[in-house]
């Protein structure tokens, strides 16, 4: 996830089970759904919580942009080893122990007594939740089989759109009524639950033939995501010297994780992948397009809270129609790719949503939530649900069905990138001379600009879908 939105291949790889003993299945489900849960309220809850915690804590924008970095550079980077642990050591243990950690991250946060600390939790969180998400999403694909695996899926997949779709509203109305650090603390509850839920289902042994994790290459993927997030927050700070060596270093361990991957013997990522024009201009378009789609979901609630005076509880509720829109129509854009092909909605969709990043841009100094922001999310929520399922399709036909679930992952990661990186670049529309100024007009300049960029990347995506997707359903070699 992120922000109040579903992501591109999440749902479970269709892979047929290996060593899940997956006759009895009574509490797959409730246990799959409410773990999942805890990353997909956290995602959407964090950005309505923000002007909070930086009242909360006397901090700067920089660190509200690392409290959601943090979280995204670990869960980006790790996730792909996340879905190899529990091939190797189990998908229940690594499901619980993925739980029990972002458990343990969550009281970190809500404890957290500086920003520092909680950028620290964040990052921990993010790397609990590369666990419990494949993991959880490998369960359910292990446990149901034939005919019984498409209901369950649709079942897991409506209780997360209607989580997602409640869940900024709710974290508002925690911060407003109990304060921001009650959205860490509710998954406490949650996750002791889903841990007494999870010790009913079948233990699984893993395979003992599975390959050797990728470390070096997580590593190196941590690496170069950090410093290209470091890198651009302090030039957004106006330290540009410091911040242009930052992103130097990151280029140099891009190269090095590019060169592992390639002599790797199970590579967390293989290269072999992106020899499709398709999968390749599909994670490209990826990229680009939750570029966009993070930076705006970012800096809209600071807008909507510190200048138009909106409570934390009405700016959640403001994204309630976007994934509404997103969740109703996911089902009738399944269907895209096989009446039209796969390039048509992969430029119709960026294309629309660009026009309603131009039209937020455009209509952000209304305060009135009906003619200022609602007719630009419903423009975006509309663009994406036209894109996301025919992404998720092109990917998937791009790949051999044995990497199914690999290039899931990357397509998955790919997103999480690039909201990543447009988060970090955030200080850039302030200037990127000082610290970012939150006065009401600077606050109010910098949405016009980021809404621009926005709309931008997304035009760019379009473009990126015309120049490199098959008109036709591609068919994995």
């Amino acid at each position: 996830m992120v922000g109040a939105h579903r992501l591109p291949c999440e749902i479970p790889a269709a892979n047929e089970p290996s060593d899940f003993a997956g006759d009895d299945t009574r509490w797959v489900l409730p246990t799959t759904i409410l773990g999942s849960s805890l990353g997909f309220i956290d995602s959407s809850v964090v950005n309505v919580a923000l002007p909070a915690m930086q009242r909360g804590l006397e901090t700067g924008f920089g660190a509200m942009q690392w409290v959601i970095n943090g979280y995204m550079l670990t869960l980006a980077s790790l996730i792909l080893l996340g879905g190899s642990a529990g091939d190797r050591f189990g998908r229940r243990r690594i499901f619980m122990i993925g739980i029990a950690g972002f458990a343990a991250a969550s009281l970190a946060c809500g404890l957290a007594p500086s920003a520092t600390w909680l950028i620290a939790a964040r990052v921990a969180q993010g790397a609990a939740a590369a666990l419990l998400t494949p993991a959880s999403l490998a369960i359910i694909g292990g446990a149901y089989r034939g005919e019984a695996r498409g209901p369950a899926i649709g079942t897991w997949a409506a209780a997360g759109a209607f989580t997602t779709a409640l869940g900024p509203a709710l974290g508002g109305w925690l911060v407003d009524t109990v304060g921001w650090r009650s959205i860490f603390f509710i998954n406490l509850p949650i996750a002791v639950a889903v841990l007494l839920l999870a010790r009913k289902l079948p233990r699984d042994r893993g395979t003992g033939h599975a390959a050797p994790l990728d470390r070096s290459g997580g590593v190196l993927a941590v690496l170069t995501l950090g410093l290209l997030s470091y890198g651009l927050i302090t030039i957004g700070e106006g330290a540009w010297t410091r911040g242009a060596l930052a992103l130097i270093a990151a280029l140099a361990a891009a190269w090095l994780f590019i060169r592992r991957e390639a002599a790797a013997s199970a590579p967390m990522m293989p290269l072999s992948l992106f020899r499709s024009s398709n999968f390749s201009g599909a994670n490209t378009l990826t990229i680009v397009l939750y570029a966009a789609l993070g930076g705006a979901l970012f800096l809209l609630p600071f807008l909507l809270i510190e200048v138009h005076g909106y409570t934390a509880m009405a700016a959640g509720a403001a994204f309630l129609p976007f994934s509404l829109i997103m969740g109703a129509g996911s089902r009738w854009s399944g269907g895209l790719v096989d009446r039209f092909g796969a390039r048509l909605p992969l430029v119709v969709g960026p294309g629309v949503t660009a026009v309603g990043f131009m039209v937020l841009a455009v209509s952000g100094d209304d305060p009135n939530y009906w003619s200022g922001f609602l007719p630009g999310l419903i423009v975006i929520g509309t663009g994406m649900t036209i894109a996301v399922a025919p992404l998720t399709t092109t990917v998937l036909d791009a790949a051999p069905e044995n990497k199914s679930g690999t290039a899931s992952g990357i397509n998955n990661a790919a997103a999480r990138a690039g909201s990543l990186i447009a988060v970090a670049a955030l200080g850039l529309a302030f200037g990127g001379t000082a610290p970012p100024d939150f006065e009401g007009s600077a606050l109010a300049h910098a949405y016009r600009l980021v809404m621009l960029a926005a709309a931008g990347c997304a035009a760019l995506g379009a473009l990126i879908a015309a120049l490199t997707i098959s008109p036709a359903r591609q068919s994995p070699g």
